[in-house]
């Protein structure tokens, strides 16, 4: 089984629907991991736009960087510039991809303007990984 770890500055939010969206959708054939530079716990805003699609994240938890899970990695995928400049050097086994989605921690509004952002990033990582999977003839 491939193994793929997202990596974002804070893990609670972009790395962590991540997470969930990656064993979603490879329906198990996909070990997925995901952390921080540092962890600030999981984003409500992140939790309540997964459930949209039926996943529950609320068992996840924030994590840092374990250098060590790291090297067992086939992937590791950094979601933000912060972690592409600032995360440990991959190991020279592990493909390592970047993909630049913006945060959306950042937004602000109204509740629902936020949640907006908040979902044109759940959106914009779905189809990543669904091209992913295609690319690596997962599913």
């Amino acid at each position: 089984m491939k193994k793929v770890m997202f990596l974002c500055t804070a893990n609670s939010c972009r790395s962590q629907m991540a997470e969930a969206l990656m064993r979603a959708l490879s329906r198990g054939r996909i070990e997925a991991h995901s952390a921080g530079l540092f962890a600030a716990g999981v984003h409500p805003h992140a939790a309540a736009v997964i459930k949209e699609l039926g996943m529950d994240i609320s068992s996840q938890h924030s994590k840092d960087i374990d250098v060590g899970l790291m090297h067992q990695m086939d992937y590791v995928i950094t979601l933000c510039g912060n972690a592409e400049s600032t995360c440990p050097a991959t190991p020279p086994d592990v493909r390592r991809i970047h993909w630049p989605i913006e945060d959306p921690v950042r937004a602000q509004g109204t509740e629902a303007e936020v949640l907006k952002e908040f979902r044109r990033a759940r959106d914009e990582i779905k189809e990543r990984i669904e091209e992913f999977l295609r690319d690596e003839g997962i599913v």
